[in-house]
């Protein structure tokens, strides 16, 4: 039986461009301890021609328990302004708490 993450690569040849299949992958990914690869695929959303907001949120999370702080707090940056600018009050609040903590820390 095919796992999670072999559901979300297969569904992908038909789609590779869908974000949202993307983005489980890229979290699905981080969940079997792949990281690395994770991060990729959050950045990859990020660059997309209308960057997948939530894919900072979590790319900001990742980068943070991996201890790479400064990534953490540039991703963060990024999000927040790419959040307001698609009018996403929620996903940028919720970042800039995430950015606060680390700054506090």
């Amino acid at each position: 039986m095919p796992t999670r993450r072999e559901k979300l690569e297969a569904m992908l040849i038909d789609t590779p461009n869908d974000q949202t299949l993307r983005y489980m992958l890229g979290l699905e990914l981080e969940k079997e301890g792949n990281p690395e690869r994770s991060l990729e695929l959050l950045v990859g959303l990020q660059s997309d021609s209308t960057p997948y907001v939530p894919a900072f949120l979590m790319a900001g999370q990742q980068l943070t328990k991996l201890g790479r702080t400064a990534d953490a707090i540039a991703t963060y940056e990024r999000g927040i302004k790419e959040a307001e600018r698609q009018g996403n009050a929620h996903a940028s609040g919720e970042m800039l708490g995430f950015l606060n903590m680390i700054r506090s820390t």
